[in-house]
């Protein structure tokens, strides 16, 4: 979840900020897979993520990041809320196809003294082999980031990001995203704020299990001189060569994005996104093989070749879009998805693909249109399997101004028809529900989850694609 929402949409992208708390984020079509056909799949029914309705006595749960190595095998981790909106932090992992029970997430009950807890994401090299990160407050109500990592499916206990205790000296800090390249290898990035009330990025690398000390992004205080700076995303291809991307703000209080790559687990020298101009971040970074990633944000799309950096361009198809995700199956064959304001002031939700390194022309997500009655949808991450079969979510209001959730899936670089996502009509009583996050394993099969409002409060739910 990011800390700093963009709006930068007009007033669609506002109501988006207003309703979700986070920043928005069409789908070129892509050329026939050179891999042929792949399984069809179909998504199952939701349900309440199993555990939390003993946990979450405070009536507000959420999913908010889930991972999936392989078939049938995910782990995911959020937030519930006990009595008098205590929040605490949980994991859950699916085996064979079935979730698991929920549990508070070892080790924060020590920690999270202050009562606010959450995991905000998480990352599976393997199954059972996961690292997770997030934020916690202690009882000076100041806030701190943490991991927890999941060997041979137990899942460990969770500390205070080594170093971070040095680097926070203004009392607030959390772990935004984690990419894992392979069991115990993984890397983090996220915030800090300093005595200055600054805030700043970092990262920090697990090796073999450990987590190392967290240092400040390097350069990012050169092109940081509005005193503003996030990691938003990271990337693992391998064990210590990663990338990572997200914004600061410049010297004439305009948002710039960044990106930085780390090499043999030496983090480098972030720089801005060639090609782009005040007013842009990046959302989201996804690396295929080393040196070989793409991101997207404010209004682009940028790829990586060898370990250099191209220049950002426009989403083709899109006069002004916030690309939401992006994920990358091989190197240079990526989808992305996101947001844009129509003709008529309404925001809409596209997909669009990259082939061989070529960002073809966005389109609407297939099918939104019937369901979007309300005149207002966007996108929750995108995950590919393989080049050109990927899955997404989304969300959309229906004609009683009520928020749902579909699902879409790209097969063969086809994008079909969005549909709502079975089991939450049933769940989603009280008229909202969002998915946050979505994770394909290579075989095809995806899990999603996200929240749903149901007679007693928020919810967080589960969903399998098989």
């Amino acid at each position: 979840m990011n800390r700093h929402s963009v709006v930068a949409l007009a007033a669609a992208a506002a109501c988006l900020v207003l309703l979700f708390g986070v920043s928005p984020a069409s789908a070129g079509v892509r050329a026939a897979s050179s891999a042929g056909a792949v399984l069809a799949r179909t998504w199952g029914s939701a349900e309440e993520v199993p555990g939390t309705a003993a946990l979450n006595t405070g009536g507000n749960a959420a999913v908010e990041s889930v991972s999936c190595p392989s078939t049938g095998t995910c782990s995911a981790g959020g937030w519930y809320t006990v009595g008098a909106g205590h929040q605490q932090a949980f994991v859950v992992s699916e085996k064979n196809g079935t979730w698991g029970t929920a549990r508070k997430v070892p080790g924060t009950a020590t920690l999270n003294t202050g009562r606010l807890a959450q995991v905000n994401s998480v990352s599976c090299a393997s199954a059972g082999n996961c690292s997770a990160g997030g934020f916690y407050r202690d009882s000076s109500r100041h806030g701190h980031a943490f991991v927890v990592t999941q060997a041979n499916g137990i899942w460990g206990t969770a500390e205070e990001v080594p170093g971070t205790a040095a680097l926070n000296t203004g009392g607030a800090a959390q772990v935004t995203s984690v990419s894992c390249a392979s069991a115990g290898n993984c890397s983090a990035g996220g915030w800090y704020k300093n005595r200055a009330d600054t805030s700043r990025a970092f990262v920090v690398s697990e090796v073999h299990g450990t987590w190392g000390k967290a240092k400040q992004v390097p350069g990012i205080t050169k092109l940081d001189a509005g005193g503003f700076a996030e990691v938003n995303s990271v990337s693992c291809a391998a064990a210590g060569t990663c990338s990572a991307g997200g914004t600061y703000v410049d010297s004439s209080n305009h948002e710039q994005a960044f990106v930085v790559n780390e090499v043999n687990g030496t983090w480098g020298t972030a720089e801005q996104v060639p090609g782009t101009t005040g007013g842009a971040l990046v959302n989201s970074v996804s690396c295929a093989s080393a040196g070989n990633c793409s991101a997207g944000g404010q209004a682009f799309v940028v790829s990586e070749a060898n370990g250099t950096w191209g220049t950002a361009e426009a989403v083709p198809g899109i006069s002004f879009a916030l690309v939401n995700s992006v994920s990358c199956a091989s190197a240079g064959n990526c989808s992305a998805d996101g947001d844009y304001v129509d003709s008529s002031n309404h925001q809409q939700a596209f997909v669009v693909s990259e082939v061989n390194g070529t960002w073809g022309t966005a389109t609407q997500v297939p099918g939104i249109t019937k369901l979007d009655t309300g005149g207002f949808a966007g996108m929750a991450p995108v995950s590919c399997a393989s080049a050109g079969n990927c899955s997404a979510g989304g969300w959309y209001r229906d004609n009683s101004g009520h928020l749902q959730v579909f699902v879409v899936s790209e097969v063969n670089g086809i994008w079909g028809t969005a549909e709502e996502v079975p089991g939450t009509a049933a769940l989603n009583t009280g008229g909202f529900v969002k998915i946050d996050s979505v994770s394909c394993a290579p075989a095809g099969t995806c899990s999603a989850g996200g929240t749903y409002v149901d007679s007693t409060g928020q919810q967080a739910f589960v969903v399998n694609k098989a």
